[in-house]
């Protein structure tokens, strides 16, 4: 089955996953549009990591539907999934850099583990990969000698290296200094407009994120429970984005684990007493 929209490179139709007796995700709907810088944001434990995969087809749902450029990821046999994600990048959270290999191996290893090309091509594809995140003049040096945000980079143009049609980001910004976060945060935007890009932004950088999005969902108890543009989740009525976009500590999503009342806890005997 396909769906035919060229506006729309994500469509997630009634989408359930559940990991045990835990619901992940309860018949959600979600939209990425082409061409758009999307950010999937919410409490930790949400699933928004769990999403990505599920784009990918590394996870299949209990029920629903993905389609990934009018083609559906769900159900799809492992081989048409291995071309599928020929194009779509992924930059995970630690970067994942290849530890034994240079700067320069990295980025040319999906190169030369999915095409035919000639090192020479190669090597002048790697070189643009490279200038485009500022560092090809780190190509010899080694993950061990790279700082944060250095490897993030190395992993961006890495991610690039095959002109892939979406790139999907999980927590770019984590562990992240000030001024490598903001290099980051003009780089997803530029290359996305640059080389006519689909960005996926997991994030819990509400600002970075915010500046960069042009549309953002939020997701909480396997709902999306608020979605649109930054400045349109900051002037909500929903109480759940209010909540999360001025990080306040207790609402929708509370402060306090479930319990039993705090004056029952106490007379309740010993911790140690089986309750």
């Amino acid at each position: 089955m396909s769906e035919n929209n060229n506006d729309i490179i994500v469509r997630i139709r009634n989408l359930s996953f559940s990991r045990g007796s835990r619901k992940i995700f309860d018949n959600i709907d979600i939209d990425i549009r082409r061409g758009s810088v999307t950010s999937i944001m919410g409490p930790s434990g949400t699933g928004k990591t769990t999403l990505l995969r599920l784009i990918g087809g590394q996870l299949r749902p209990d029920a629903g539907q993905i389609f990934f450029d009018g083609e559906e990821v769900t159900g799809a046999s492992r081989r048409r999934l291995y071309q599928l994600r020929k194009r779509m990048g992924m930059l995970f959270q630690n970067g994942a850099l290849l530890t034994d290999m240079n700067v320069y191996d990295n980025v040319a290893f999906p190169l030369r583990e999915h095409t035919d090309l000639p090192e020479s091509m190669v090597r002048d594809l790697v070189l643009m990969k490279l200038e485009a995140v500022g560092l090809r003049g780190a190509r010899r040096l080694m993950p061990a000698e790279l700082s944060g945000g250095m490897a993030r980079r190395v992993a961006l143009a890495r991610a690039i290296a095959l002109d892939p049609m979406m790139i999907m980001y999980d927590e770019p910004f984590t562990g992240q200094d000030p001024i490598s976060m903001g290099v980051l945060v003009r780089l997803i935007r530029d290359i996305n407009d640059s080389l006519g890009l689909t960005s996926v932004l997991v994030s819990h950088d509400i600002d970075e994120a915010s500046a960069i999005s042009d549309h953002i969902y939020l997701l909480s108890g396997g709902k999306v429970v608020a979605e649109g543009g930054a400045e349109e989740l900051r002037n909500s009525g929903s109480e759940w984005a209010q909540q999360f976009m001025q990080g306040l500590p207790d609402g929708p999503v509370p402060f306090h684990y479930p319990a039993a009342s705090f004056r029952d806890d106490l007379l309740a005997g010993n911790e140690g007493e089986t309750q």
